[in-house]
């Protein structure tokens, strides 16, 4: 007979406890435990967190600022170094570096004040690695290339005399700290140049081009060289090697395509300067030194039609600029339109209107932009354009128009400043005796 079974009547039935389950729990436990370690640590990140901004390191700066300089776009290259150098300002390499970027940028600026500053800048960059490390070869190396080079843009000879004396001693201490440094060697033999020394210039080139022959700085250095001793062919060699290292350097064709022009080869000579176009379009650079260099050799070349459609091309990349117009003035000056010289010389000397830039431009007002111009003020770079504004109102003088009273005021503020030049005086003196005909003193 089956019998239940009696419950308990003064306690409760208690269910017995699964092993099982508690393991779960305590595994469940553990791998909580464990994540919540790891999100404190960082080794985990929450789910729905925002994904972190990677942080730019120095290498990748200055990575990306000798891509730059590779490619020809000197003002981002700059930029990258800036960057660079902001976060390790002690770093006399990524300086001297971003100094000398500094110093081939300025050959895209064509008006004497923006190209002084940008050399200013670069010698202030470099005073700032030289207080860093006095003893770094490198350092003052960069120095004396960059006090060459502000040596050409000096108003007066003493003072060109005085900063490539200075210039001199950095590119010999340079030397004296590192006997092996290559690129300064090559500096010193670009300063020798500047100093009319050819023989020890050339000397010091030979060397450094035999030692360190994948150099741009040295291959564009001893093409200068040959170009002062005027080897043509062999400074065209040597630039296009430096066009070989650093393909989109546009000043160095430019220097490729002035001496074949110098040899008369005028075909290759507009091949290199429509190089240097193009490079500068392909990089998004409005430069107009290309387009009036191709004018320069048009000019050369008698066509005239020519000269003067790039020339006014070039003007019309940079309208308010200055020396585009005093440059479009040379080029009428050479292919003997006189009467277009004069407004294009006076909006780059007095200034002008931007009704007149416009006329002097052949622009469209309805579709060109309208720039007014500020006149330039004489210096080494503009002296050709006051000369040569002063040789045409005197030439042009009649009585009606009373050209030489201008002349006169311009060829006198040039001999303020050039008095001890027999060359610049002695194109002063063919003008002045023009006008003293005509009775102006």
């Amino acid at each position: 007979m089956y019998i239940p079974e009696r419950k308990p009547l003064f306690r409760k039935n208690v269910k017995k406890t699964n092993p099982y389950g508690v393991a779960a729990m305590l595994a469940v436990i553990l791998v909580l435990i464990i994540i919540l370690r790891s999100i404190s640590q960082g080794e985990i990140t929450p789910m729905f967190m925002p994904t972190p901004t990677p942080t730019r390191t120095l290498d990748s700066f200055a990575g990306e600022g000798e891509v730059y300089f590779g490619a020809g776009d000197l003002d981002k290259a700059i930029q990258a170094y800036g960057q660079a150098v902001l976060m390790d300002p002690g770093n006399t390499d990524l300086l001297a570096e971003l100094a000398r970027i500094q110093v081939y940028s300025s050959t895209l600026l064509t008006i004497d004040s923006e190209r002084i500053a940008r050399l200013e800048e670069a010698l202030a960059t470099i005073n700032s690695a030289v207080e860093i490390d006095q003893e770094e070869s490198m350092v003052h190396a960069i120095k004396s290339f960059i006090l060459d080079w502000l040596a050409g843009n000096s108003l007066t000879q003493a003072e060109n005399d005085a900063m490539l004396n200075e210039a001199e001693q950095e590119a010999i201490f340079a030397i004296q700290l590192d006997n092996q440094n290559m690129l300064a060697l090559a500096y010193y033999a670009e300063i020798l140049v500047d100093q009319q020394k050819w023989i020890q210039a050339e000397q010091n080139i030979r060397e450094a081009a035999d030692r360190a022959p994948e150099v741009m700085d040295v291959r564009r250095i001893n093409g200068y060289v040959q170009e002062s001793l005027g080897n043509y062919s062999q400074a065209i060699s040597e630039y296009k090697e430096a066009v070989r290292i650093n393909p989109n350097m546009t000043f160095i064709y430019l220097r490729i395509g002035a001496n074949y022009r110098k040899l008369q080869q005028f075909d290759a000579a507009l091949e290199y300067f429509d190089k240097a176009a193009t490079i500068n379009e392909q990089l998004g650079v409005r430069d107009s030194i290309p387009y009036f260099s191709i004018a320069t050799t048009y000019t050369q070349m008698g066509e005239f039609f020519s000269a003067g459609l790039n020339a006014r091309k070039g003007l019309n990349y940079d309208p308010d600029n200055a020396d585009a117009y005093g440059r479009l003035g040379i080029v009428y000056h050479r292919s003997r339109n006189y009467e277009g010289a004069i407004p294009a010389f006076k909006c780059s000397i007095r200034g002008c209107s931007a009704v007149e830039s416009c006329e002097v431009r052949q622009c469209n007002p309805d579709v060109d932009p309208m720039a007014e111009v500020e006149g330039l003020p004489l210096s080494a770079g503009t002296v050709d354009y006051y000369l040569t504004y002063g040789a045409v109102l005197a030439g042009m003088h009649r009585e009606v128009n009373g050209f030489c009273e201008e002349a006169m005021d311009i060829l006198k503020m040039v001999k303020q400043d050039y008095s001890s030049d027999p060359i610049i005086m002695q194109n002063v003196d063919e003008s002045e005796n023009i006008c003293n005909f005509y009775g102006y003193y």
